[in-house]
């Protein structure tokens, strides 16, 4: 970072110079990038901006017009100050004019009053932009380095924010083309300041180029995109004049960490988000209320709606935010454990959930490549009940074994019956235990000989209703072959095939270790 003329200023070889600042105080806080002496009276013409002139005015013109010029030239070309040693042209103060012309256009302007070298002046403030473009060096390397990383380790976006913030020590947001927010860090701010009408504040934001930094608002902003696809904005608040070199090799390498890792995942940010959304609720992994505040950002409020939880088994992510938007329904879609797909829907009413369960379940069944069951939960008022409808809308979905005889078909706990329950109590240590009491000898004498499968055998007996003739001739067995198969197992188990309340039992454990092996 260059010293500013204020810092300038509060320098020891400065302040043995006296100096009083006698106009353009506003400009105090401009950036040194230079320091040049000269008593020529035309040096703007040789000056890129950024310097501060030290002369004596020896050289200045001696009229009015040629010192009101001489001041507007500097401030023209970018210098951010002068200083006039007192004593050789002037000795007690600066011409009016000057003054005038210096306060009028914010141009700070120093009286010396002491006789100070000024190559000690030189020489202190250039080792400070020494310094300042060392450190920034080492900044940018900093920078390159650990988005490098992350984009090795695939991050995902939140993660890619997440450090911008860190490196920046300011809130970042990641938003798309629609100012919806798909990822945001508020450096230890509040997260509801940050994102309060979010979409309003951002569309103020107009900064000119790809890259730009508007004053006003207080944003550095990039676009972020590759191959000529823009989807959307980096935003760093720096509510500064100018944001420093380093801000803006932060915020372009973080577009195109971004950009990178969307073209080599292929999948799309806004779908990443929802579905750590829906992670978060289900794990606990973040604050219900940081949550609620996310899917404010990103177009689906969560307060004040009826929430339904809705899963889908099998379905991708994009399958079920697809469903979600052709139906014309408000909510967060995205992939859970293993074939699963989520969503949480956002209805403005109890009233409202029969007609939108049956319009996305007919979408999902016309968008799915085979058959799906579409399960959902009982509905929640608020976002921290949220959890307990997907939960169940999870357990509903893994349970069920058949699928939809119906395009609009939702599957409900109240329809899964006894495999549903068995599914729901399949990590309870007493129900294991059941399992392989009843039928741990049978799959046993299975494992040692897998070609006789008699489990299966019994399976075909229990569900035929204890009809020899009819299992015997859905198991594609004769009837000699069936009976001494059944005469085997009644052996293994030592169990009475014909006793109701045995076969009872059997049943419930054969459908308790379907229920332990999905």
């Amino acid at each position: 970072m260059f010293p500013s003329v204020r810092e300038v200023l509060d320098l020891d070889p400065v302040r043995n110079g006296a100096p009083r600042v006698v106009a353009g105080e506003r400009g105090l806080d401009q950036a040194v990038r230079w320091v040049h002496s000269s008593e020529v009276p035309d040096i703007a013409s040789l000056l890129r901006g950024g310097e501060l002139i030290l002369i004596t005015g020896i050289g200045l013109p001696p009229d009015d017009a040629g010192l009101r010029r001489f001041i507007t030239d500097l401030a023209d070309v970018g210098a951010c100050g002068l200083a006039v040693e007192m004593g050789r042209r002037y000795t007690q103060r600066l011409p009016a004019v000057m003054v005038r012309t210096a306060e009028a256009l914010g141009f700070p302007l120093v009286e010396l009053h002491r006789g100070t070298p000024f190559v000690l002046i030189t020489q202190a403030v250039h080792g400070m932009i020494v310094d300042a473009q060392l450190a920034e060096l080492r900044a940018t390397a900093e920078i390159h380095q650990r988005f490098t990383d992350l984009s090795v380790e695939g991050a995902a976006p939140a993660e890619v924010v997440a450090q911008t913030a860190a490196l920046a020590g300011a809130p970042v947001v990641l938003e798309n083309l629609s100012r919806q927010v798909l990822a945001y860090d508020a450096a230890g701010g509040s997260a509801e300041l940050l994102l309060a009408n979010w979409e309003a504040h951002s569309r103020a934001v107009q900064p000119p180029g790809r890259t730009g930094h508007d004053a006003e608002a207080g944003w550095l902003v990039t676009v972020v995109g590759a191959r000529g696809q823009d989807w959307g904005r980096l935003l760093i608040r720096l509510p500064v004049a100018a944001p420093e070199t380093r801000h803006v090799i932060l915020i372009e390498r973080a577009a195109s960490t971004l950009a990178l890792a969307r073209l080599t995942r292929r999948d799309d940010v806004e779908q990443q988000t929802q579905t750590a959304l829906l992670t978060a609720l289900l794990r606990h992994t973040a604050p219900v209320d940081d949550v609620v505040v996310r899917a404010r950002a990103l177009g689906v409020p969560l307060e004040r709606r009826h929430l339904v939880g809705v899963v889908i088994r099998p379905a991708r992510a994009e399958t079920a935010a697809r469903a979600l938007r052709e139906a014309a329904l408000t909510g967060l879609a995205g992939a859970l454990d293993g074939d699963l797909a989520g969503i949480l829907l956002a209805l403005r009413s109890v009233e409202e959930e029969p007609d939108a369960l049956r319009r996305l379940a007919v979408r999902i069944r016309a968008l799915a490549d085979g058959d799906v069951v579409v399960a959902a939960g009982e509905g929640a008022a608020t976002p921290k009940e949220a959890r307990r409808s997907l939960l169940e809308a999870s357990q509903v979905a893994m349970s069920v074994r058949h699928t939809a005889s119906g395009p609009a078909e939702v599957v409900r706990l109240a329809d899964v019956g006894l495999p549903g329950l068995l599914h729901m109590l399949r990590d309870e240590p007493r129900l294991q235990t059941f399992v392989e009491q009843e039928l741990g000898p049978l799959l046993a004498y299975d494992a040692r000989h897998p070609r006789e499968q008699l489990l299966e055998v019994l399976r075909v007996y229990l569900e035929c209703g204890r009809n020899k003739s009819a299992a015997a001739e859905h198991s594609h067995l004769s009837r000699p072959a069936f009976y001494e198969r059944l005469a085997r197992i009644r052996k293994v188990l030592g169990a009475d095939l014909d006793s109701v309340r045995v076969c009872l039992s059997l049943h419930v454990a054969l459908l308790a270790l379907d229920a332990l092996r999905d």
